[in-house]
């Protein structure tokens, strides 16, 4: 197989346009966490907390007038907890059901209307918080419902359009933009809420996500043989490389996949490593705020900081394992175990190292700042395995192992909130310990289970062999 050049190809400008649609949806999904601050009224979240008095206060409060033009709400913390978690319980009904739709209607029009959708949801964000807070949190749930099959949709696309060789590099250029849509909104929300109105954090993202979902329409074909402008010499090189991956059956074989070991090593893995991820997404504000005392919204530049090492991280990484694999002949297996080792047990070490080093928050901003950035190694470890092996059903499988892996996001952080009460040092060790051991957990079941071949259920003779 002659490889075809990377620039300006049908395959790269579809993994660019990818990493915008994803850099569009988590700007979409973390905003409100932003927005919300400005949203409720002083007093209403300001619950006596009793911060633990280890460390000195070293953060000076800056009374800056800033534009208070929002309508404020009088919302308590529990229906904070519930505003923000509602996106959540949409998010998990539509991992199946996305992976099974994308395989029959194909990944262009569901990630597309995917992120049309959770738009047109955060357009109305403004317009349902003032209706009421339970029109906020189904207008929340509903972006959830179309967030959910973008994931799926994504991997059930790249299924026909990636070289089993290029698959690492591919993927993680369109799915890093999740990550650097994390770095750029969490800022960018709180500037725009200090210097305008919380409503514009909702039309501003929103309107960019209606306008990506136009080029998207009008600029991606959902398979190489369909694209209008790809070249021969590309179309060629992706279709034979692929030729015996894909199976051709209709239907999907349900039980075999339920019943391989491989996929159910990814669903341990995912899970695990979501976990950490969202307790420190949802947690870290708090931890800096009440046993460091430091104020992480002060300093959006630092709650952004761990999300742009794993953003470099899993850019980088990519090209390391498809170099890995391609030049040094490394089984794929072999790859995605190795990486998923590092993506993971790297951040538990420096996890609970995080817990250890009393009030020194310019260390624990490294401690956190260096976890995150290693778990960039997993998106080319467990997080693109589905395409190793099964890749006519890719989308399904993240829709499964997506499903369980949404659980950490609805329990971690209410675990963690209900084992800190008292805000004491000792009980945040206790929480970096128990995401530490989920987390290695994960690690080594995966190292032990995993897969790199294309299952025998997942391609086209399949049944002949069994009858």
């Amino acid at each position: 197989l002659v490889s075809v050049p990377a620039c300006c190809s049908a395959r790269y400008n579809l993994a660019l346009l990818a990493f915008a649609g994803f850099f569009l949806l988590y700007a979409l999904r973390v905003n409100l966490s932003v927005a919300l601050v400005d949203m409720v009224e002083p007093n209403t979240s300001l619950t006596k907390n009793t911060t633990s008095n280890v460390c000195p206060e070293h953060s000076s409060t800056m009374n800056v007038p800033r534009n208070t033009t929002g309508e404020k709400y009088s919302w308590d913390a529990d229906t904070q907890g519930w505003i923000l978690g509602s996106f959540f319980y949409g998010y998990i009904i539509t991992q199946i059901p996305g992976g099974y739709l994308a395989s029959k209607i194909g990944g262009k029009m569901l990630l597309g209307f995917g992120v049309f959708g959770t738009s047109v949801f955060t357009l109305l964000t403004p317009l349902a918080a003032n209706l009421g807070v339970g029109y906020l949190i189904a207008v929340r749930a509903l972006e959830g419902l179309g967030e959910g099959v973008t994931f799926p949709a994504m991997h059930s696309m790249w299924s026909s359009w990636a070289p089993p060789l290029e698959r690492s590099k591919l993927l993680s250029i369109s799915y890093a933009g999740a990550q650097l849509g994390t770095v750029v909104s969490l800022p960018l929300s709180g500037l725009i809420c200090y210097y305008m109105n919380w409503v514009y954090v909702f039309y501003i993202f929103g309107a960019l996500g209606v306008l990506w979902f136009f080029f998207w329409m009008w600029l991606v074909s959902g398979t190489p043989e369909t694209h209008r402008s790809i070249s021969h010499a590309e179309r060629e090189y992706i279709l034979s490389s692929l030729k015996d991956q894909l199976s051709t059956q209709k239907s999907v074989p349900w039980r075999p996949i339920l019943e391989s070991l491989p996929l159910w090593a990814i669903v341990v893995a995912h899970f695990s490593y979501n976990w950490t991820f969202y307790t420190l997404l949802t947690l870290l504000p708090t931890y800096m705020k009440e046993i460091l005392r430091f104020d992480a919204q002060e300093n959006g530049f630092l709650s952004a900081l761990p999300y742009f090492g794993c953003w470099l991280c899993i850019i980088l990484s990519g090209q390391i394992a498809d170099y890995l694999r391609e030049k040094q002949n490394l089984s794929t297996v072999c790859v995605r175990k190795s990486f998923t080792l590092i993506g993971m047990i790297g951040p538990a070490v420096f996890l609970v190292a995080a817990g250890f080093i009393g009030c020194n928050y310019a260390l624990a901003v490294a401690f956190v700042t260096i976890s995150t950035t290693l778990g960039g190694f997993c998106t080319s470890g467990y997080s693109i395995n589905h395409l190793d092996i099964a890749p006519s059903y890719a989308g399904i499988l993240l829709g499964i192992t997506n499903s369980f892996a949404t659980i950490p996001g609805m329990v971690g952080p209410v675990i963690a909130k209900n084992l800190t009460h008292n805000n004491t040092v000792g009980e945040w060790q206790t929480v970096f310990y128990i995401a530490a051991s989920i987390n290695l957990f994960g690690a080594i079941f995966f190292a032990l289970f995993a897969s790199g071949e294309v299952q025998d259920w997942a391609v086209s003779g399949y049944h002949l062999h069994r009858n």
